[in-house]
């Protein structure tokens, strides 16, 4: 996972982002925040990428960090850290940690 350290400052989402109708203020859109980060990890990993799954309803606010369940296409599954960079919604992500091999 070394190669994908050295990229980790590249890799920025633009989210979609909703308004909460029960007065919750303004939450991301999980479906968005996953197809991006998807095609992002794809792209920077050098691997296919196969299931995304984050968590629905965080919060825009700036500085706000959350994590995502990435499962690969050998196998593999990870943990992707996000940040929340503004009241925009534009996300980073600031680690990726592998959490298990294939086969274990």
């Amino acid at each position: 996972m070394a190669r994908f350290s050295a990229l980790l400052g590249t890799v920025a989402l633009a989210a979609a982002f909703t308004f909460d109708g029960c007065g919750g203020g303004t939450v991301l859109d999980a479906t968005k925040t996953e197809e991006q980060l998807k095609a992002s990890l794809s792209n920077s990993l050098e691997e296919k990428v196969s299931t995304v799954d984050c968590p629905s309803g965080e919060k825009v606010e700036a500085g706000r960090t959350f994590s995502c369940s990435v499962k690969l296409a050998d196998g593999k599954t990870g943990k992707a850290t996000l940040e929340i960079r503004n009241k925009d919604a534009d996300i980073s992500v600031i680690d990726f940690t592998e959490t298990s091999q294939q086969g274990q």
